[in-house]
């Protein structure tokens, strides 16, 4: 799957997505948008999965009916969420277009 890491998730965790095409969305140029748009361009591009710290996501944006799955890790914290990479790999492995997982850290 191609995911798409926005400003939030911690870079270290791409080398533990085994499997997966990982991009962030500043290694895009991508850092300034806001997160409607970089929704859209993400699907344009075929991403599948977006991975992000806004816990606001879901109320700020209409899911419904995307192609792209959101699993929101709920820290920012790389320390805390290490021993977590395999919940967070399973989440990822799991995400189906349109939904949106939660990842407690």
């Amino acid at each position: 799957m191609k995911v798409l890491f926005d400003q939030g998730a911690p870079h270290p965790l791409r080398r533990h997505l085994t499997g997966h095409e990982v991009q962030a969305a500043a290694e895009l140029g991508w850092s300034r948008l806001r997160n409607g748009e970089l929704i859209r361009r993400a699907e344009q591009l075929g991403f599948d999965v977006l991975v992000t710290t806004d816990q606001n996501l879901r109320y700020q944006q209409n899911l419904a009916g995307r192609r792209l799955a959101v699993v929101v890790l709920l820290s920012t914290s790389w320390p805390r969420m290490r021993p977590q990479v395999a919940r967070i790999q399973q989440a990822v492995d799991g995400a189906t277009p349109g939904a949106y997982v939660e990842v407690p850290i």
